[in-house]
């Protein structure tokens, strides 16, 4: 496809600082005053001050000027104007307000992780020896920005903007209010979900394997259990396992590892979930707080804005 990679988001936080210092002990490497990258996708966490959390934007990567024109073409079909840069193109999803851009740039180049011999029955790989993975030290470092989710009061609208007009893909949907959307060969970079006020729900960072996931979510929590959120466990939709916390604006974070890949569109049947199946294949069932964040309320009422 000539999407294809999820290149940054922009938050909007209250508390820059504090959600700076956060992200930093996620693992992320701070670039400038409010930007941060990961190991292998550059720079793609950029925050900004808002009176409360929300998205701002996403940039998307594509190959070349043609994908830009392609794209310009499908938003004027749906009557809107999209805005022209050195490279790049520019629209804000009418909905939810986010700023969607296009950009011209290299596809990410990922290095191979190693993998932890294992045990299994009548597969012997490690024998007198302990998992390299319980032996591992030093923080957690994610390798790329895997996906983000946005809470959006029009669904059908949003989709819409997403797919015939930036380019996405559907992977998966849940029932008729959520959609999980690609613009690379991994399952979903965006997942859409209707929700009774726009807001960003979680972003979600590729780490090497389960034991960094759970690696990475012990050593955030040791000094503050109040991030956890949901964890650990597998999705159905995507394969990928997950751990869920909570940044200091009340955005989740995820890592996770295994996503499912889509490399040939053509071999690819999207389903429809229905139940805990949209939600979890297995682990502990997830919070009133993971599908209703504890400020969605006050979001809703005014007391923050959207």
């Amino acid at each position: 496809m000539s999407l294809h990679r999820l290149a940054s988001v922009t938050l909007g936080v209250p508390d820059v600082g504090a959600v700076g210092r956060y992200y930093e002990e996620f693992g992320l490497t701070r670039t400038a005053d409010a930007a941060f990258s990961t190991r292998e996708g550059g720079e793609q966490l950029h925050l900004d001050v808002a009176p409360s959390r929300r998205l701002l934007a996403v940039v998307v990567g594509v190959d070349d000027s043609d994908d830009l024109a392609r794209a310009a073409e499908r938003l004027t079909r749906l009557g809107v104007m999209p805005r022209h840069g050195a490279g790049t193109l520019a629209a804000r999803e009418p909905v939810t307000g986010v700023r969607f851009e296009l950009t011209v740039m290299p596809r990410v180049s990922q290095r191979q992780a190693t993998a932890s011999p294992v045990n299994l029955p009548g597969r012997v790989e490690r024998r007198a020896a302990r998992t390299p993975g319980i032996l591992r030290e030093g923080r957690v470092m994610p390798r790329k920005l895997g996906h983000v989710v946005l809470g959006t009061t029009n669904f059908e609208a949003t989709e819409r903007f997403v797919v015939d007009g930036i380019g996405f893909k559907v992977s998966d949907r849940v029932s008729d209010h959520g959609a999980f959307l690609r613009c690379s060969t991994d399952h979903h970079n965006v997942l859409i979900q209707k929700f009774p006020v726009n807001f960003v729900h979680h972003t979600a960072w590729q780490v090497d394997d389960i034991d960094e996931v759970g690696r990475g979510a012990m050593a955030m929590l040791a000094e503050h259990p109040e991030r956890h959120v949901w964890g650990l466990g597998r999705h159905y939709a995507g394969s990928n396992f997950f751990w869920y916390l909570r940044d200091p604006a009340g955005t989740f974070s995820e890592y996770y590892s295994d996503l499912d890949d889509i490399g040939e569109d053509d071999l690819w049947e999207p389903d429809v979930l229905e139940g805990d199946r949209g939600l979890f294949s297995w682990g502990p069932p997830p919070p009133p707080s993971f599908m209703n964040p504890e400020d969605l309320a006050g979001l809703m009422t005014g007391s923050h804005s959207s």
